[in-house]
């Protein structure tokens, strides 16, 4: 009797969003700018807020808020939902070269997700938005009231739910708490400089190599993969 042998799992790449694949800085700022407004501040222009793209939100808030000696984050989150999916979430475009990314991977068969700290049904939103819900396979992100943001649980969970195999999986993200994220779960990872990171940030986060623009990318994910397969031979 003849058996053959099982098919080789597909391989997956695992996409950040805010800062990887679409361009959020200005509507989560301008939404920020807005609750200190609302709690009865006049922002900080001084105060360079890029970092703030990517860290879980309540732990984000809560730094804000208290440059202004304010400790009310459960306001403050509440407020932001509000300003942030009135408007803000519409001033995230895709980043040039992002969409013929996602489209070529797709087109090539590989398993495309997203895993970020935004919840989950507002990036399902976001993707819609921008046309690009249909090439992802799933996603992983925080729950509605912004609990469960941690990447490494994130990235953790959708490995199982969907079956995906760590040594045929790649996590792209511009900040330390992808590369981190990925490699506590035995994942390689990219880290892309077109984001709010930066060179040193993931650098130092261990980022299994770097993307300067999206127009590099698919080299770059076709190189990670030909080296899973050499160290898997």
């Amino acid at each position: 009797m003849n058996f053959s042998a099982p098919p080789a799992p597909r391989n997956a790449v695992l996409f950040d969003l805010d800062g990887t694949i679409i361009r959020s800085h200005d509507g989560i700022i301008e939404s920020i700018h807005a609750v200190l407004r609302d709690l009865g501040h006049e922002p900080d222009l001084s105060i360079d807020l890029t970092w703030v793209v990517g860290p879980p939100l309540r732990d984000l808030l809560a730094h804000i808020l208290a440059h202004y000696g304010d400790d009310r984050v459960d306001e403050a989150m509440d407020l932001y939902r509000r300003h942030y999916e009135g408007g803000g979430m519409r001033k995230s475009p895709v980043f040039d070269g992002m969409r013929h990314v996602i489209e070529s991977l797709h087109a090539a068969g590989t398993r495309l997700f997203i895993a970020t700290s935004k919840p989950r049904y507002l990036a399902r939103k976001i993707l819609h938005l921008r046309d690009l819900s249909q090439y992802f396979d799933g996603m992983s992100g925080a729950r509605a009231d912004d609990s469960g943001a941690e990447k490494p649980e994130l990235i953790a969970a959708l490995l199982r739910e969907h079956d995906v195999a760590r040594n045929h999986a790649l996590m792209i993200g511009d900040r330390r708490f992808d590369i981190t994220g990925a490699h506590a779960n035995h994942v390689r990872a990219l880290g892309v400089l077109w984001g709010y990171g930066g060179h040193d940030e993931l650098v130092a986060a261990g980022a299994d190599a770097l993307v300067s623009q999206p127009g590099e990318l698919l080299e770059a994910i076709d190189t990670q993969f030909r080296l899973m397969a050499k160290h898997a031979a």
